[in-house]
């Protein structure tokens, strides 16, 4: 039985996007993060993909500043704790004492302004708008810390 949809388009638009033309921005705004299914291993959105890939990258620095001192030291102890003296001190003691926190710290950095990236990206914004204070409301809170309101 022969296909009649060739998928083809017949009446010469071939330059027609799949997503409907719009900008990873545009799409984001339009999702209603309530109705989206959170799947870490196959994020829904350009958003999560960005932000997903930014913490698999922070994580696999983490853990390469944590264990694989361990790790070396383990493997080969005599290399890492007397064969290599770094300004007096074993390697692994420096790795362990300076390298691992400075790591973190470093990746801390790295991951606030990568997010800040991204969030400009896609046009989120961090903001917190205070709420205006009108007369009732300053009477009222005037009024509930023991004070008469006039």
């Amino acid at each position: 039985m022969p296909d009649e949809n060739t998928h083809d388009a017949e009446d010469g638009d071939k330059d027609v996007a799949t997503d409907g033309g719009m900008t990873d921005v545009e799409r984001e705004q339009q999702i209603d993060y309530m109705d989206v299914e959170i799947n870490l291993l196959k994020p829904a959105t350009p958003f999560m993909r960005d932000h997903l890939r930014i913490i698999w990258i922070g994580f696999t620095i983490w853990v390469l500043t944590t264990f694989a001192p361990i790790t070396a030291t383990r493997l080969a102890p005599e290399i890492m704790t007397t064969q290599i003296p770094v300004i007096g001190f074993p390697l692994h003691y420096l790795l362990l004492a300076v390298v691992g926190p400075g790591a973190a710290l470093v990746l801390s950095v790295w991951y606030a302004r990568k997010r800040d990236q991204i969030d400009e990206k896609y046009g989120i914004s961090q903001d917190v708008a205070e709420p205006e204070m009108t007369e009732t409301v300053a009477d009222d809170a005037a009024a509930a810390d023991g004070g008469i309101g006039e």
